[in-house]
């Protein structure tokens, strides 16, 4: 019975989480004083129950799946009686419907922090918060119990399991989706900050300091989580690939960037009492691209090792529901607007100019992505033919744009509120700048080759790097207490100059060789030697495999031996590909293993990189990820 209970348990949240979304904003519209505090009191209690209950529904189908009850279609669909138990959890959250009940319980967990943590915000602003957050999780929740049920019976039961996609079995992938769908729906939470503020026409200061540690926290989340997919898609897919432009990644960047504009935005509208309405768009945008991200993963539009094949019926639900939740924001927003204040002046330099052109740059880079991402699904809709926007198209309009985005950061953290000068501002950086320069015309003959690619980012992530230390290093030599936010801005900019110099690395001198090699063959580049010692089968917990020892020298020394594996699940009879990887911290050493290219399996494709910079990438996210945990544990905040 205990599938039973969790379905019941979903349908007890979906009637409280109606409770929540419409009594206490029904309470902030009475003229009872008494009756207001009663229903907007309800609002945490509320969400509080409504978590409990929706946790009970999730440890109902995790249990379904520890314990292989094969009567779940769910649990039959996608695990295995020979899978190991840490990714039989995981598989909870493996297919369509367990991955919507993991994303209705983080909203959940978030609508439970902020009935927990917003003791010091007025009752009547927590309860249009949490209404707001309850109306999102109806939605939801409707949208499992009538479309997407992970607790439906199979009659009679399967004797066993398709098992779990074999991509997914792995690590980073236990980790990835919770740490990405904590970022997607963190954003409802700035969204429903902005959507309370028009509802009470305090557009203030106020209501973006309230809002900004939110923010901060989701963006946090949301990074980590694109990172990981990231990572493991270098590592796992098998082609030595970190970012591919699919579709669902870019579903992931988009909600992203606009986060990334919405922070520094809440910051001059909480410093400066500016770009109040700018905020709110941006919120709305933000929460917006994460539904139509859950669009189009689970509408079945996109064929992707990230989608969900799903019934389009199930697209059509989330499509209403992306248009009743922007066309009610916008047309609220649209109602309130002409209300809202320009808010302090600002002259044409200053931090203020800078941070909007900033934000304007990266909503503007959301628009290419977005552009490149839905049009060939809109010429396909329209029986206009077939056509596939990839990489170059990507490359050629995305980067333009980040390059002055980049740019800009360096000055736009040193530049005075409200009016700045140029040659201020020159000055102050002469060192940093003259530094930088110098790196991006020496630094790329040493590496291997001078490129103005190579030129070009090495010199922005020189620039933002050195421009941030030095701000430091200025700040440290000043009397006063620093507070965690000035050290998470800080840090949060020296991750990005490290994950740019990360990405030129690898892009401008990364190495490729597809080669066949026998077992003693050797492929060299230099300064490493690759020799392929032996191939033998090993047998894992639910897959047979070849693995192959491949020596990896630097002149006369051995630095470390490979094991890359070409592995055959027993249910699915899948082929999947496990490189050999040698992380060091300044380059990475893969090789993977091929198909075998005669009978009597001598003969094997392989594939080697030399990938110079690529732990670079993963520095950077982590340094970016914990100025986020910085920024957001700021005192004035939890105060």
């Amino acid at each position: 019975m205990i599938p039973e209970l969790g379905h019941f348990a979903l349908i007890l949240a979906t009637v409280v989480a109606l409770i929540q979304g419409v009594l206490p904003l029904t309470g902030t519209y009475l003229p009872s004083r008494t009756l207001q505090i009663t229903l907007q009191s309800l609002a945490r209690p509320m969400a509080i129950l409504q978590c409990v209950l929706v946790a009970c529904a999730f440890a109902a189908l995790a249990t379904a799946f520890l314990t292989n009850d094969f009567s779940v279609t769910y649990v039959a669909q996608h695990s295995n009686s020979l899978l190991p138990k840490p990714y039989q959890f995981a598989a909870v959250w493996g297919g369509h419907e367990g991955s919507l009940l993991l994303w209705v319980l983080l909203l959940a967990v978030w609508s439970m922090a902020v009935a927990l943590f917003s003791k010091s915000l007025p009752l009547d602003m927590v309860a249009r918060v949490l209404g707001v957050l309850g109306l999102i999780s109806v939605g939801f929740l409707l949208f499992i119990l009538i479309t997407s049920n992970p607790f439906e019976r199979l009659l009679p039961a399967a004797l066993d399991g398709r098992d779990l996609n074999p991509l997914l079995q792995d690590p980073g992938l236990v980790i990835h989706p919770p740490m990405l769908y904590m970022g997607y729906v963190g954003l409802s939470v700035a969204f429903a900050f902005a959507v309370a503020a028009l509802l009470s026409g305090r557009l203030d200061a106020a209501w973006a300091r309230w809002s900004r540690p939110w923010t901060v926290i989701a963006w946090t989340f949301l990074t980590f989580g694109i990172g990981l997919g990231s990572w493991w898609a270098d590592y796992e897919l098998g082609w030595g690939g970190r970012w591919f432009w699919d579709p669902v990644e870019n579903a992931s960047l988009m909600p992203g960037l606009v986060a990334t504009a919405l922070i520094h935005s809440l910051m001059v509208t909480e410093k400066r009492g500016s770009f109040k309405a700018w905020t709110v768009l941006l919120a709305i945008a933000a929460f917006s691209l994460s539904l139509l991200g859950t669009f189009l993963v689970r509408s079945g539009v996109l064929t992707s090792v990230h989608a969900f094949a799903s019934d389009p019926k199930r697209g059509v639900f989330i499509l209403v529901f992306l248009a009743v939740v922007v066309g009610s924001s916008l047309t609220l927003f649209a109602w309130r607007a002409p209300r809202v204040t320009l808010g302090g002046r600002m002259e044409l330099v200053s931090r203020e100019s800078f941070l909007l052109a900033n934000s304007v740059l990266l909503v503007v880079a959301t628009g290419a992505v977005l552009l490149g991402t839905i049009y060939p699904l809109i010429i396909d809709a329209l029986n206009m033919g077939k056509l596939s926007v990839g990489p170059p198209y990507f490359n050629a309009v995305f980067a333009p744009l980040l390059v002055p985005t980049v740019f800009l950061m360096v000055p736009g953290s040193i530049a005075r509120w409200r009016e700045a000068k140029v040659s201020e501002i020159a000055y102050t950086l002469r060192f940093s700048g003259a530094a930088a320069v110098l790196l991006a015309i020496g630094l790329p003959f040493v590496l291997g080759g001078w490129s103005l690619g190579a030129m070009l980012g090495i010199f922005l992530g020189a620039w933002v790097g050195l421009g941030t230390l030095q701000q430091v290093v200025t700040r440290l030599r000043k009397p006063g207490r620093i507070g965690l936010s000035f050290w998470g801005q800080h840090t949060a900019h020296f991750g990005i100059a490290v994950l740019v110099v990360g990405i030129t690395g690898v892009n401008s001198y990364e190495v490729e060789r597809d080669v066949r090699m026998h077992v003693n063959d050797v492929v060299t580049i230099e300064p490493y030697s690759f020799q392929l010692k032996s191939l033998g089968e090993v047998t894992g917990p639910n897959y047979k495999a070849v693995r192959a020892d491949v020596e990896v020298k630097r002149g006369n020394e051995v630095i470390e031996t490979l094991h890359p594996e070409k592995r055959r699940y027993f249910s699915s009879a899948m082929a999947m590909t496990e490189a050999g990887i040698d992380t060091g911290f300044m380059r990475d050493l893969y090789v993977s293993l091929g198909e075998p290219l005669d009978d009597a399996r001598t003969e094997w494709s392989m594939r080697v990189y030399y990938k110079p910079f690529v732990p670079w990438l993963w520095g950077g996210v982590l340094l970016m990820v914990l100025g986020g945990l910085f920024a957001a544990l700021d005192r004035r905040y939890r105060a």
